[in-house]
């Protein structure tokens, strides 16, 4: 017998606060593992700051996946550090985790379906953007401390960057074309026919002596 059950599918929803990073609502809680992605479309998109930000950083090495709580942790020491240093200052957050991951139990026999949720977590490429601080006026020295020990915190290696860092295609970095130095023509001092006809005509003539055999 048709039921609506089939066409009315309720998605999946969960208790989440306003400090924890987790999607609202999904439709699909179990989802495949898949792979990190590969930037090799040419697009640059995500590996430099926004308008707003003053420092950041980045991925440096290869892709990883990072899960909710290792974001959270990081997160928390940057606001930790910014509100001792300096009054104002704003943190972005530019990844989100947002894919399911499920895991089975150990010594577990093969089969019977896919694992129950655990958490949550995002697929980040290398050259990525994580961490973005802004807001204030913020010295260099302080922004590297503050986000060298966020970076402590992930399983990657991480790069700091600023508004004049080019951006990145994967492992390699894309410095502006330097500008062609043109080498200036030398001026030609402008001839005046005249005087030359006027200095071959004073010079004195050679005459050229024939001899008759």
């Amino acid at each position: 017998m048709f039921s609506l059950s089939r066409l009315f599918r309720p998605s999946f929803t969960q208790t989440r606060l306003r400090s924890q990073l987790a999607p609202r609502q999904v439709k699909y809680i179990k989802r495949h593992k898949g792979v990190i992605p590969i930037p090799i479309g040419g697009s640059t998109s995500g590996t430099t700051l926004t308008s707003s930000a003053q420092w950041g950083i980045r991925i440096k090495s290869t892709g990883v996946r990072l899960t909710a709580k290792q974001l959270t942790t990081a997160e928390d020491v940057i606001k930790r550090k910014l509100k001792d240093v300096v009054k104002g200052g704003k943190v972005w957050l530019r990844v989100f985790p947002d894919i399911p991951v499920c895991i089975k139990g150990n010594e577990t026999r093969m089969g019977k379906g896919k694992g129950t949720f655990e958490f949550w977590a995002t697929r980040v490429p290398v050259g990525r953007v994580i961490f973005e601080i802004g807001g204030k006026d913020i010295r260099e020295e302080l922004a590297r401390d503050i986000l060298r020990q966020a970076a402590s915190k992930l399983p990657t290696k991480m790069e700091f960057i600023s508004r004049d860092t080019p951006p990145r295609l994967g492992n390699l970095v894309l410095y502006p074309p330097k500008p062609v130095k043109r080498i200036a023509e030398e001026s030609v001092p402008s001839v005046d026919h005249g005087q030359i006809a006027g200095a071959l005509a004073t010079q004195p003539t050679t005459s050229s002596k024939t001899t008759n055999i």
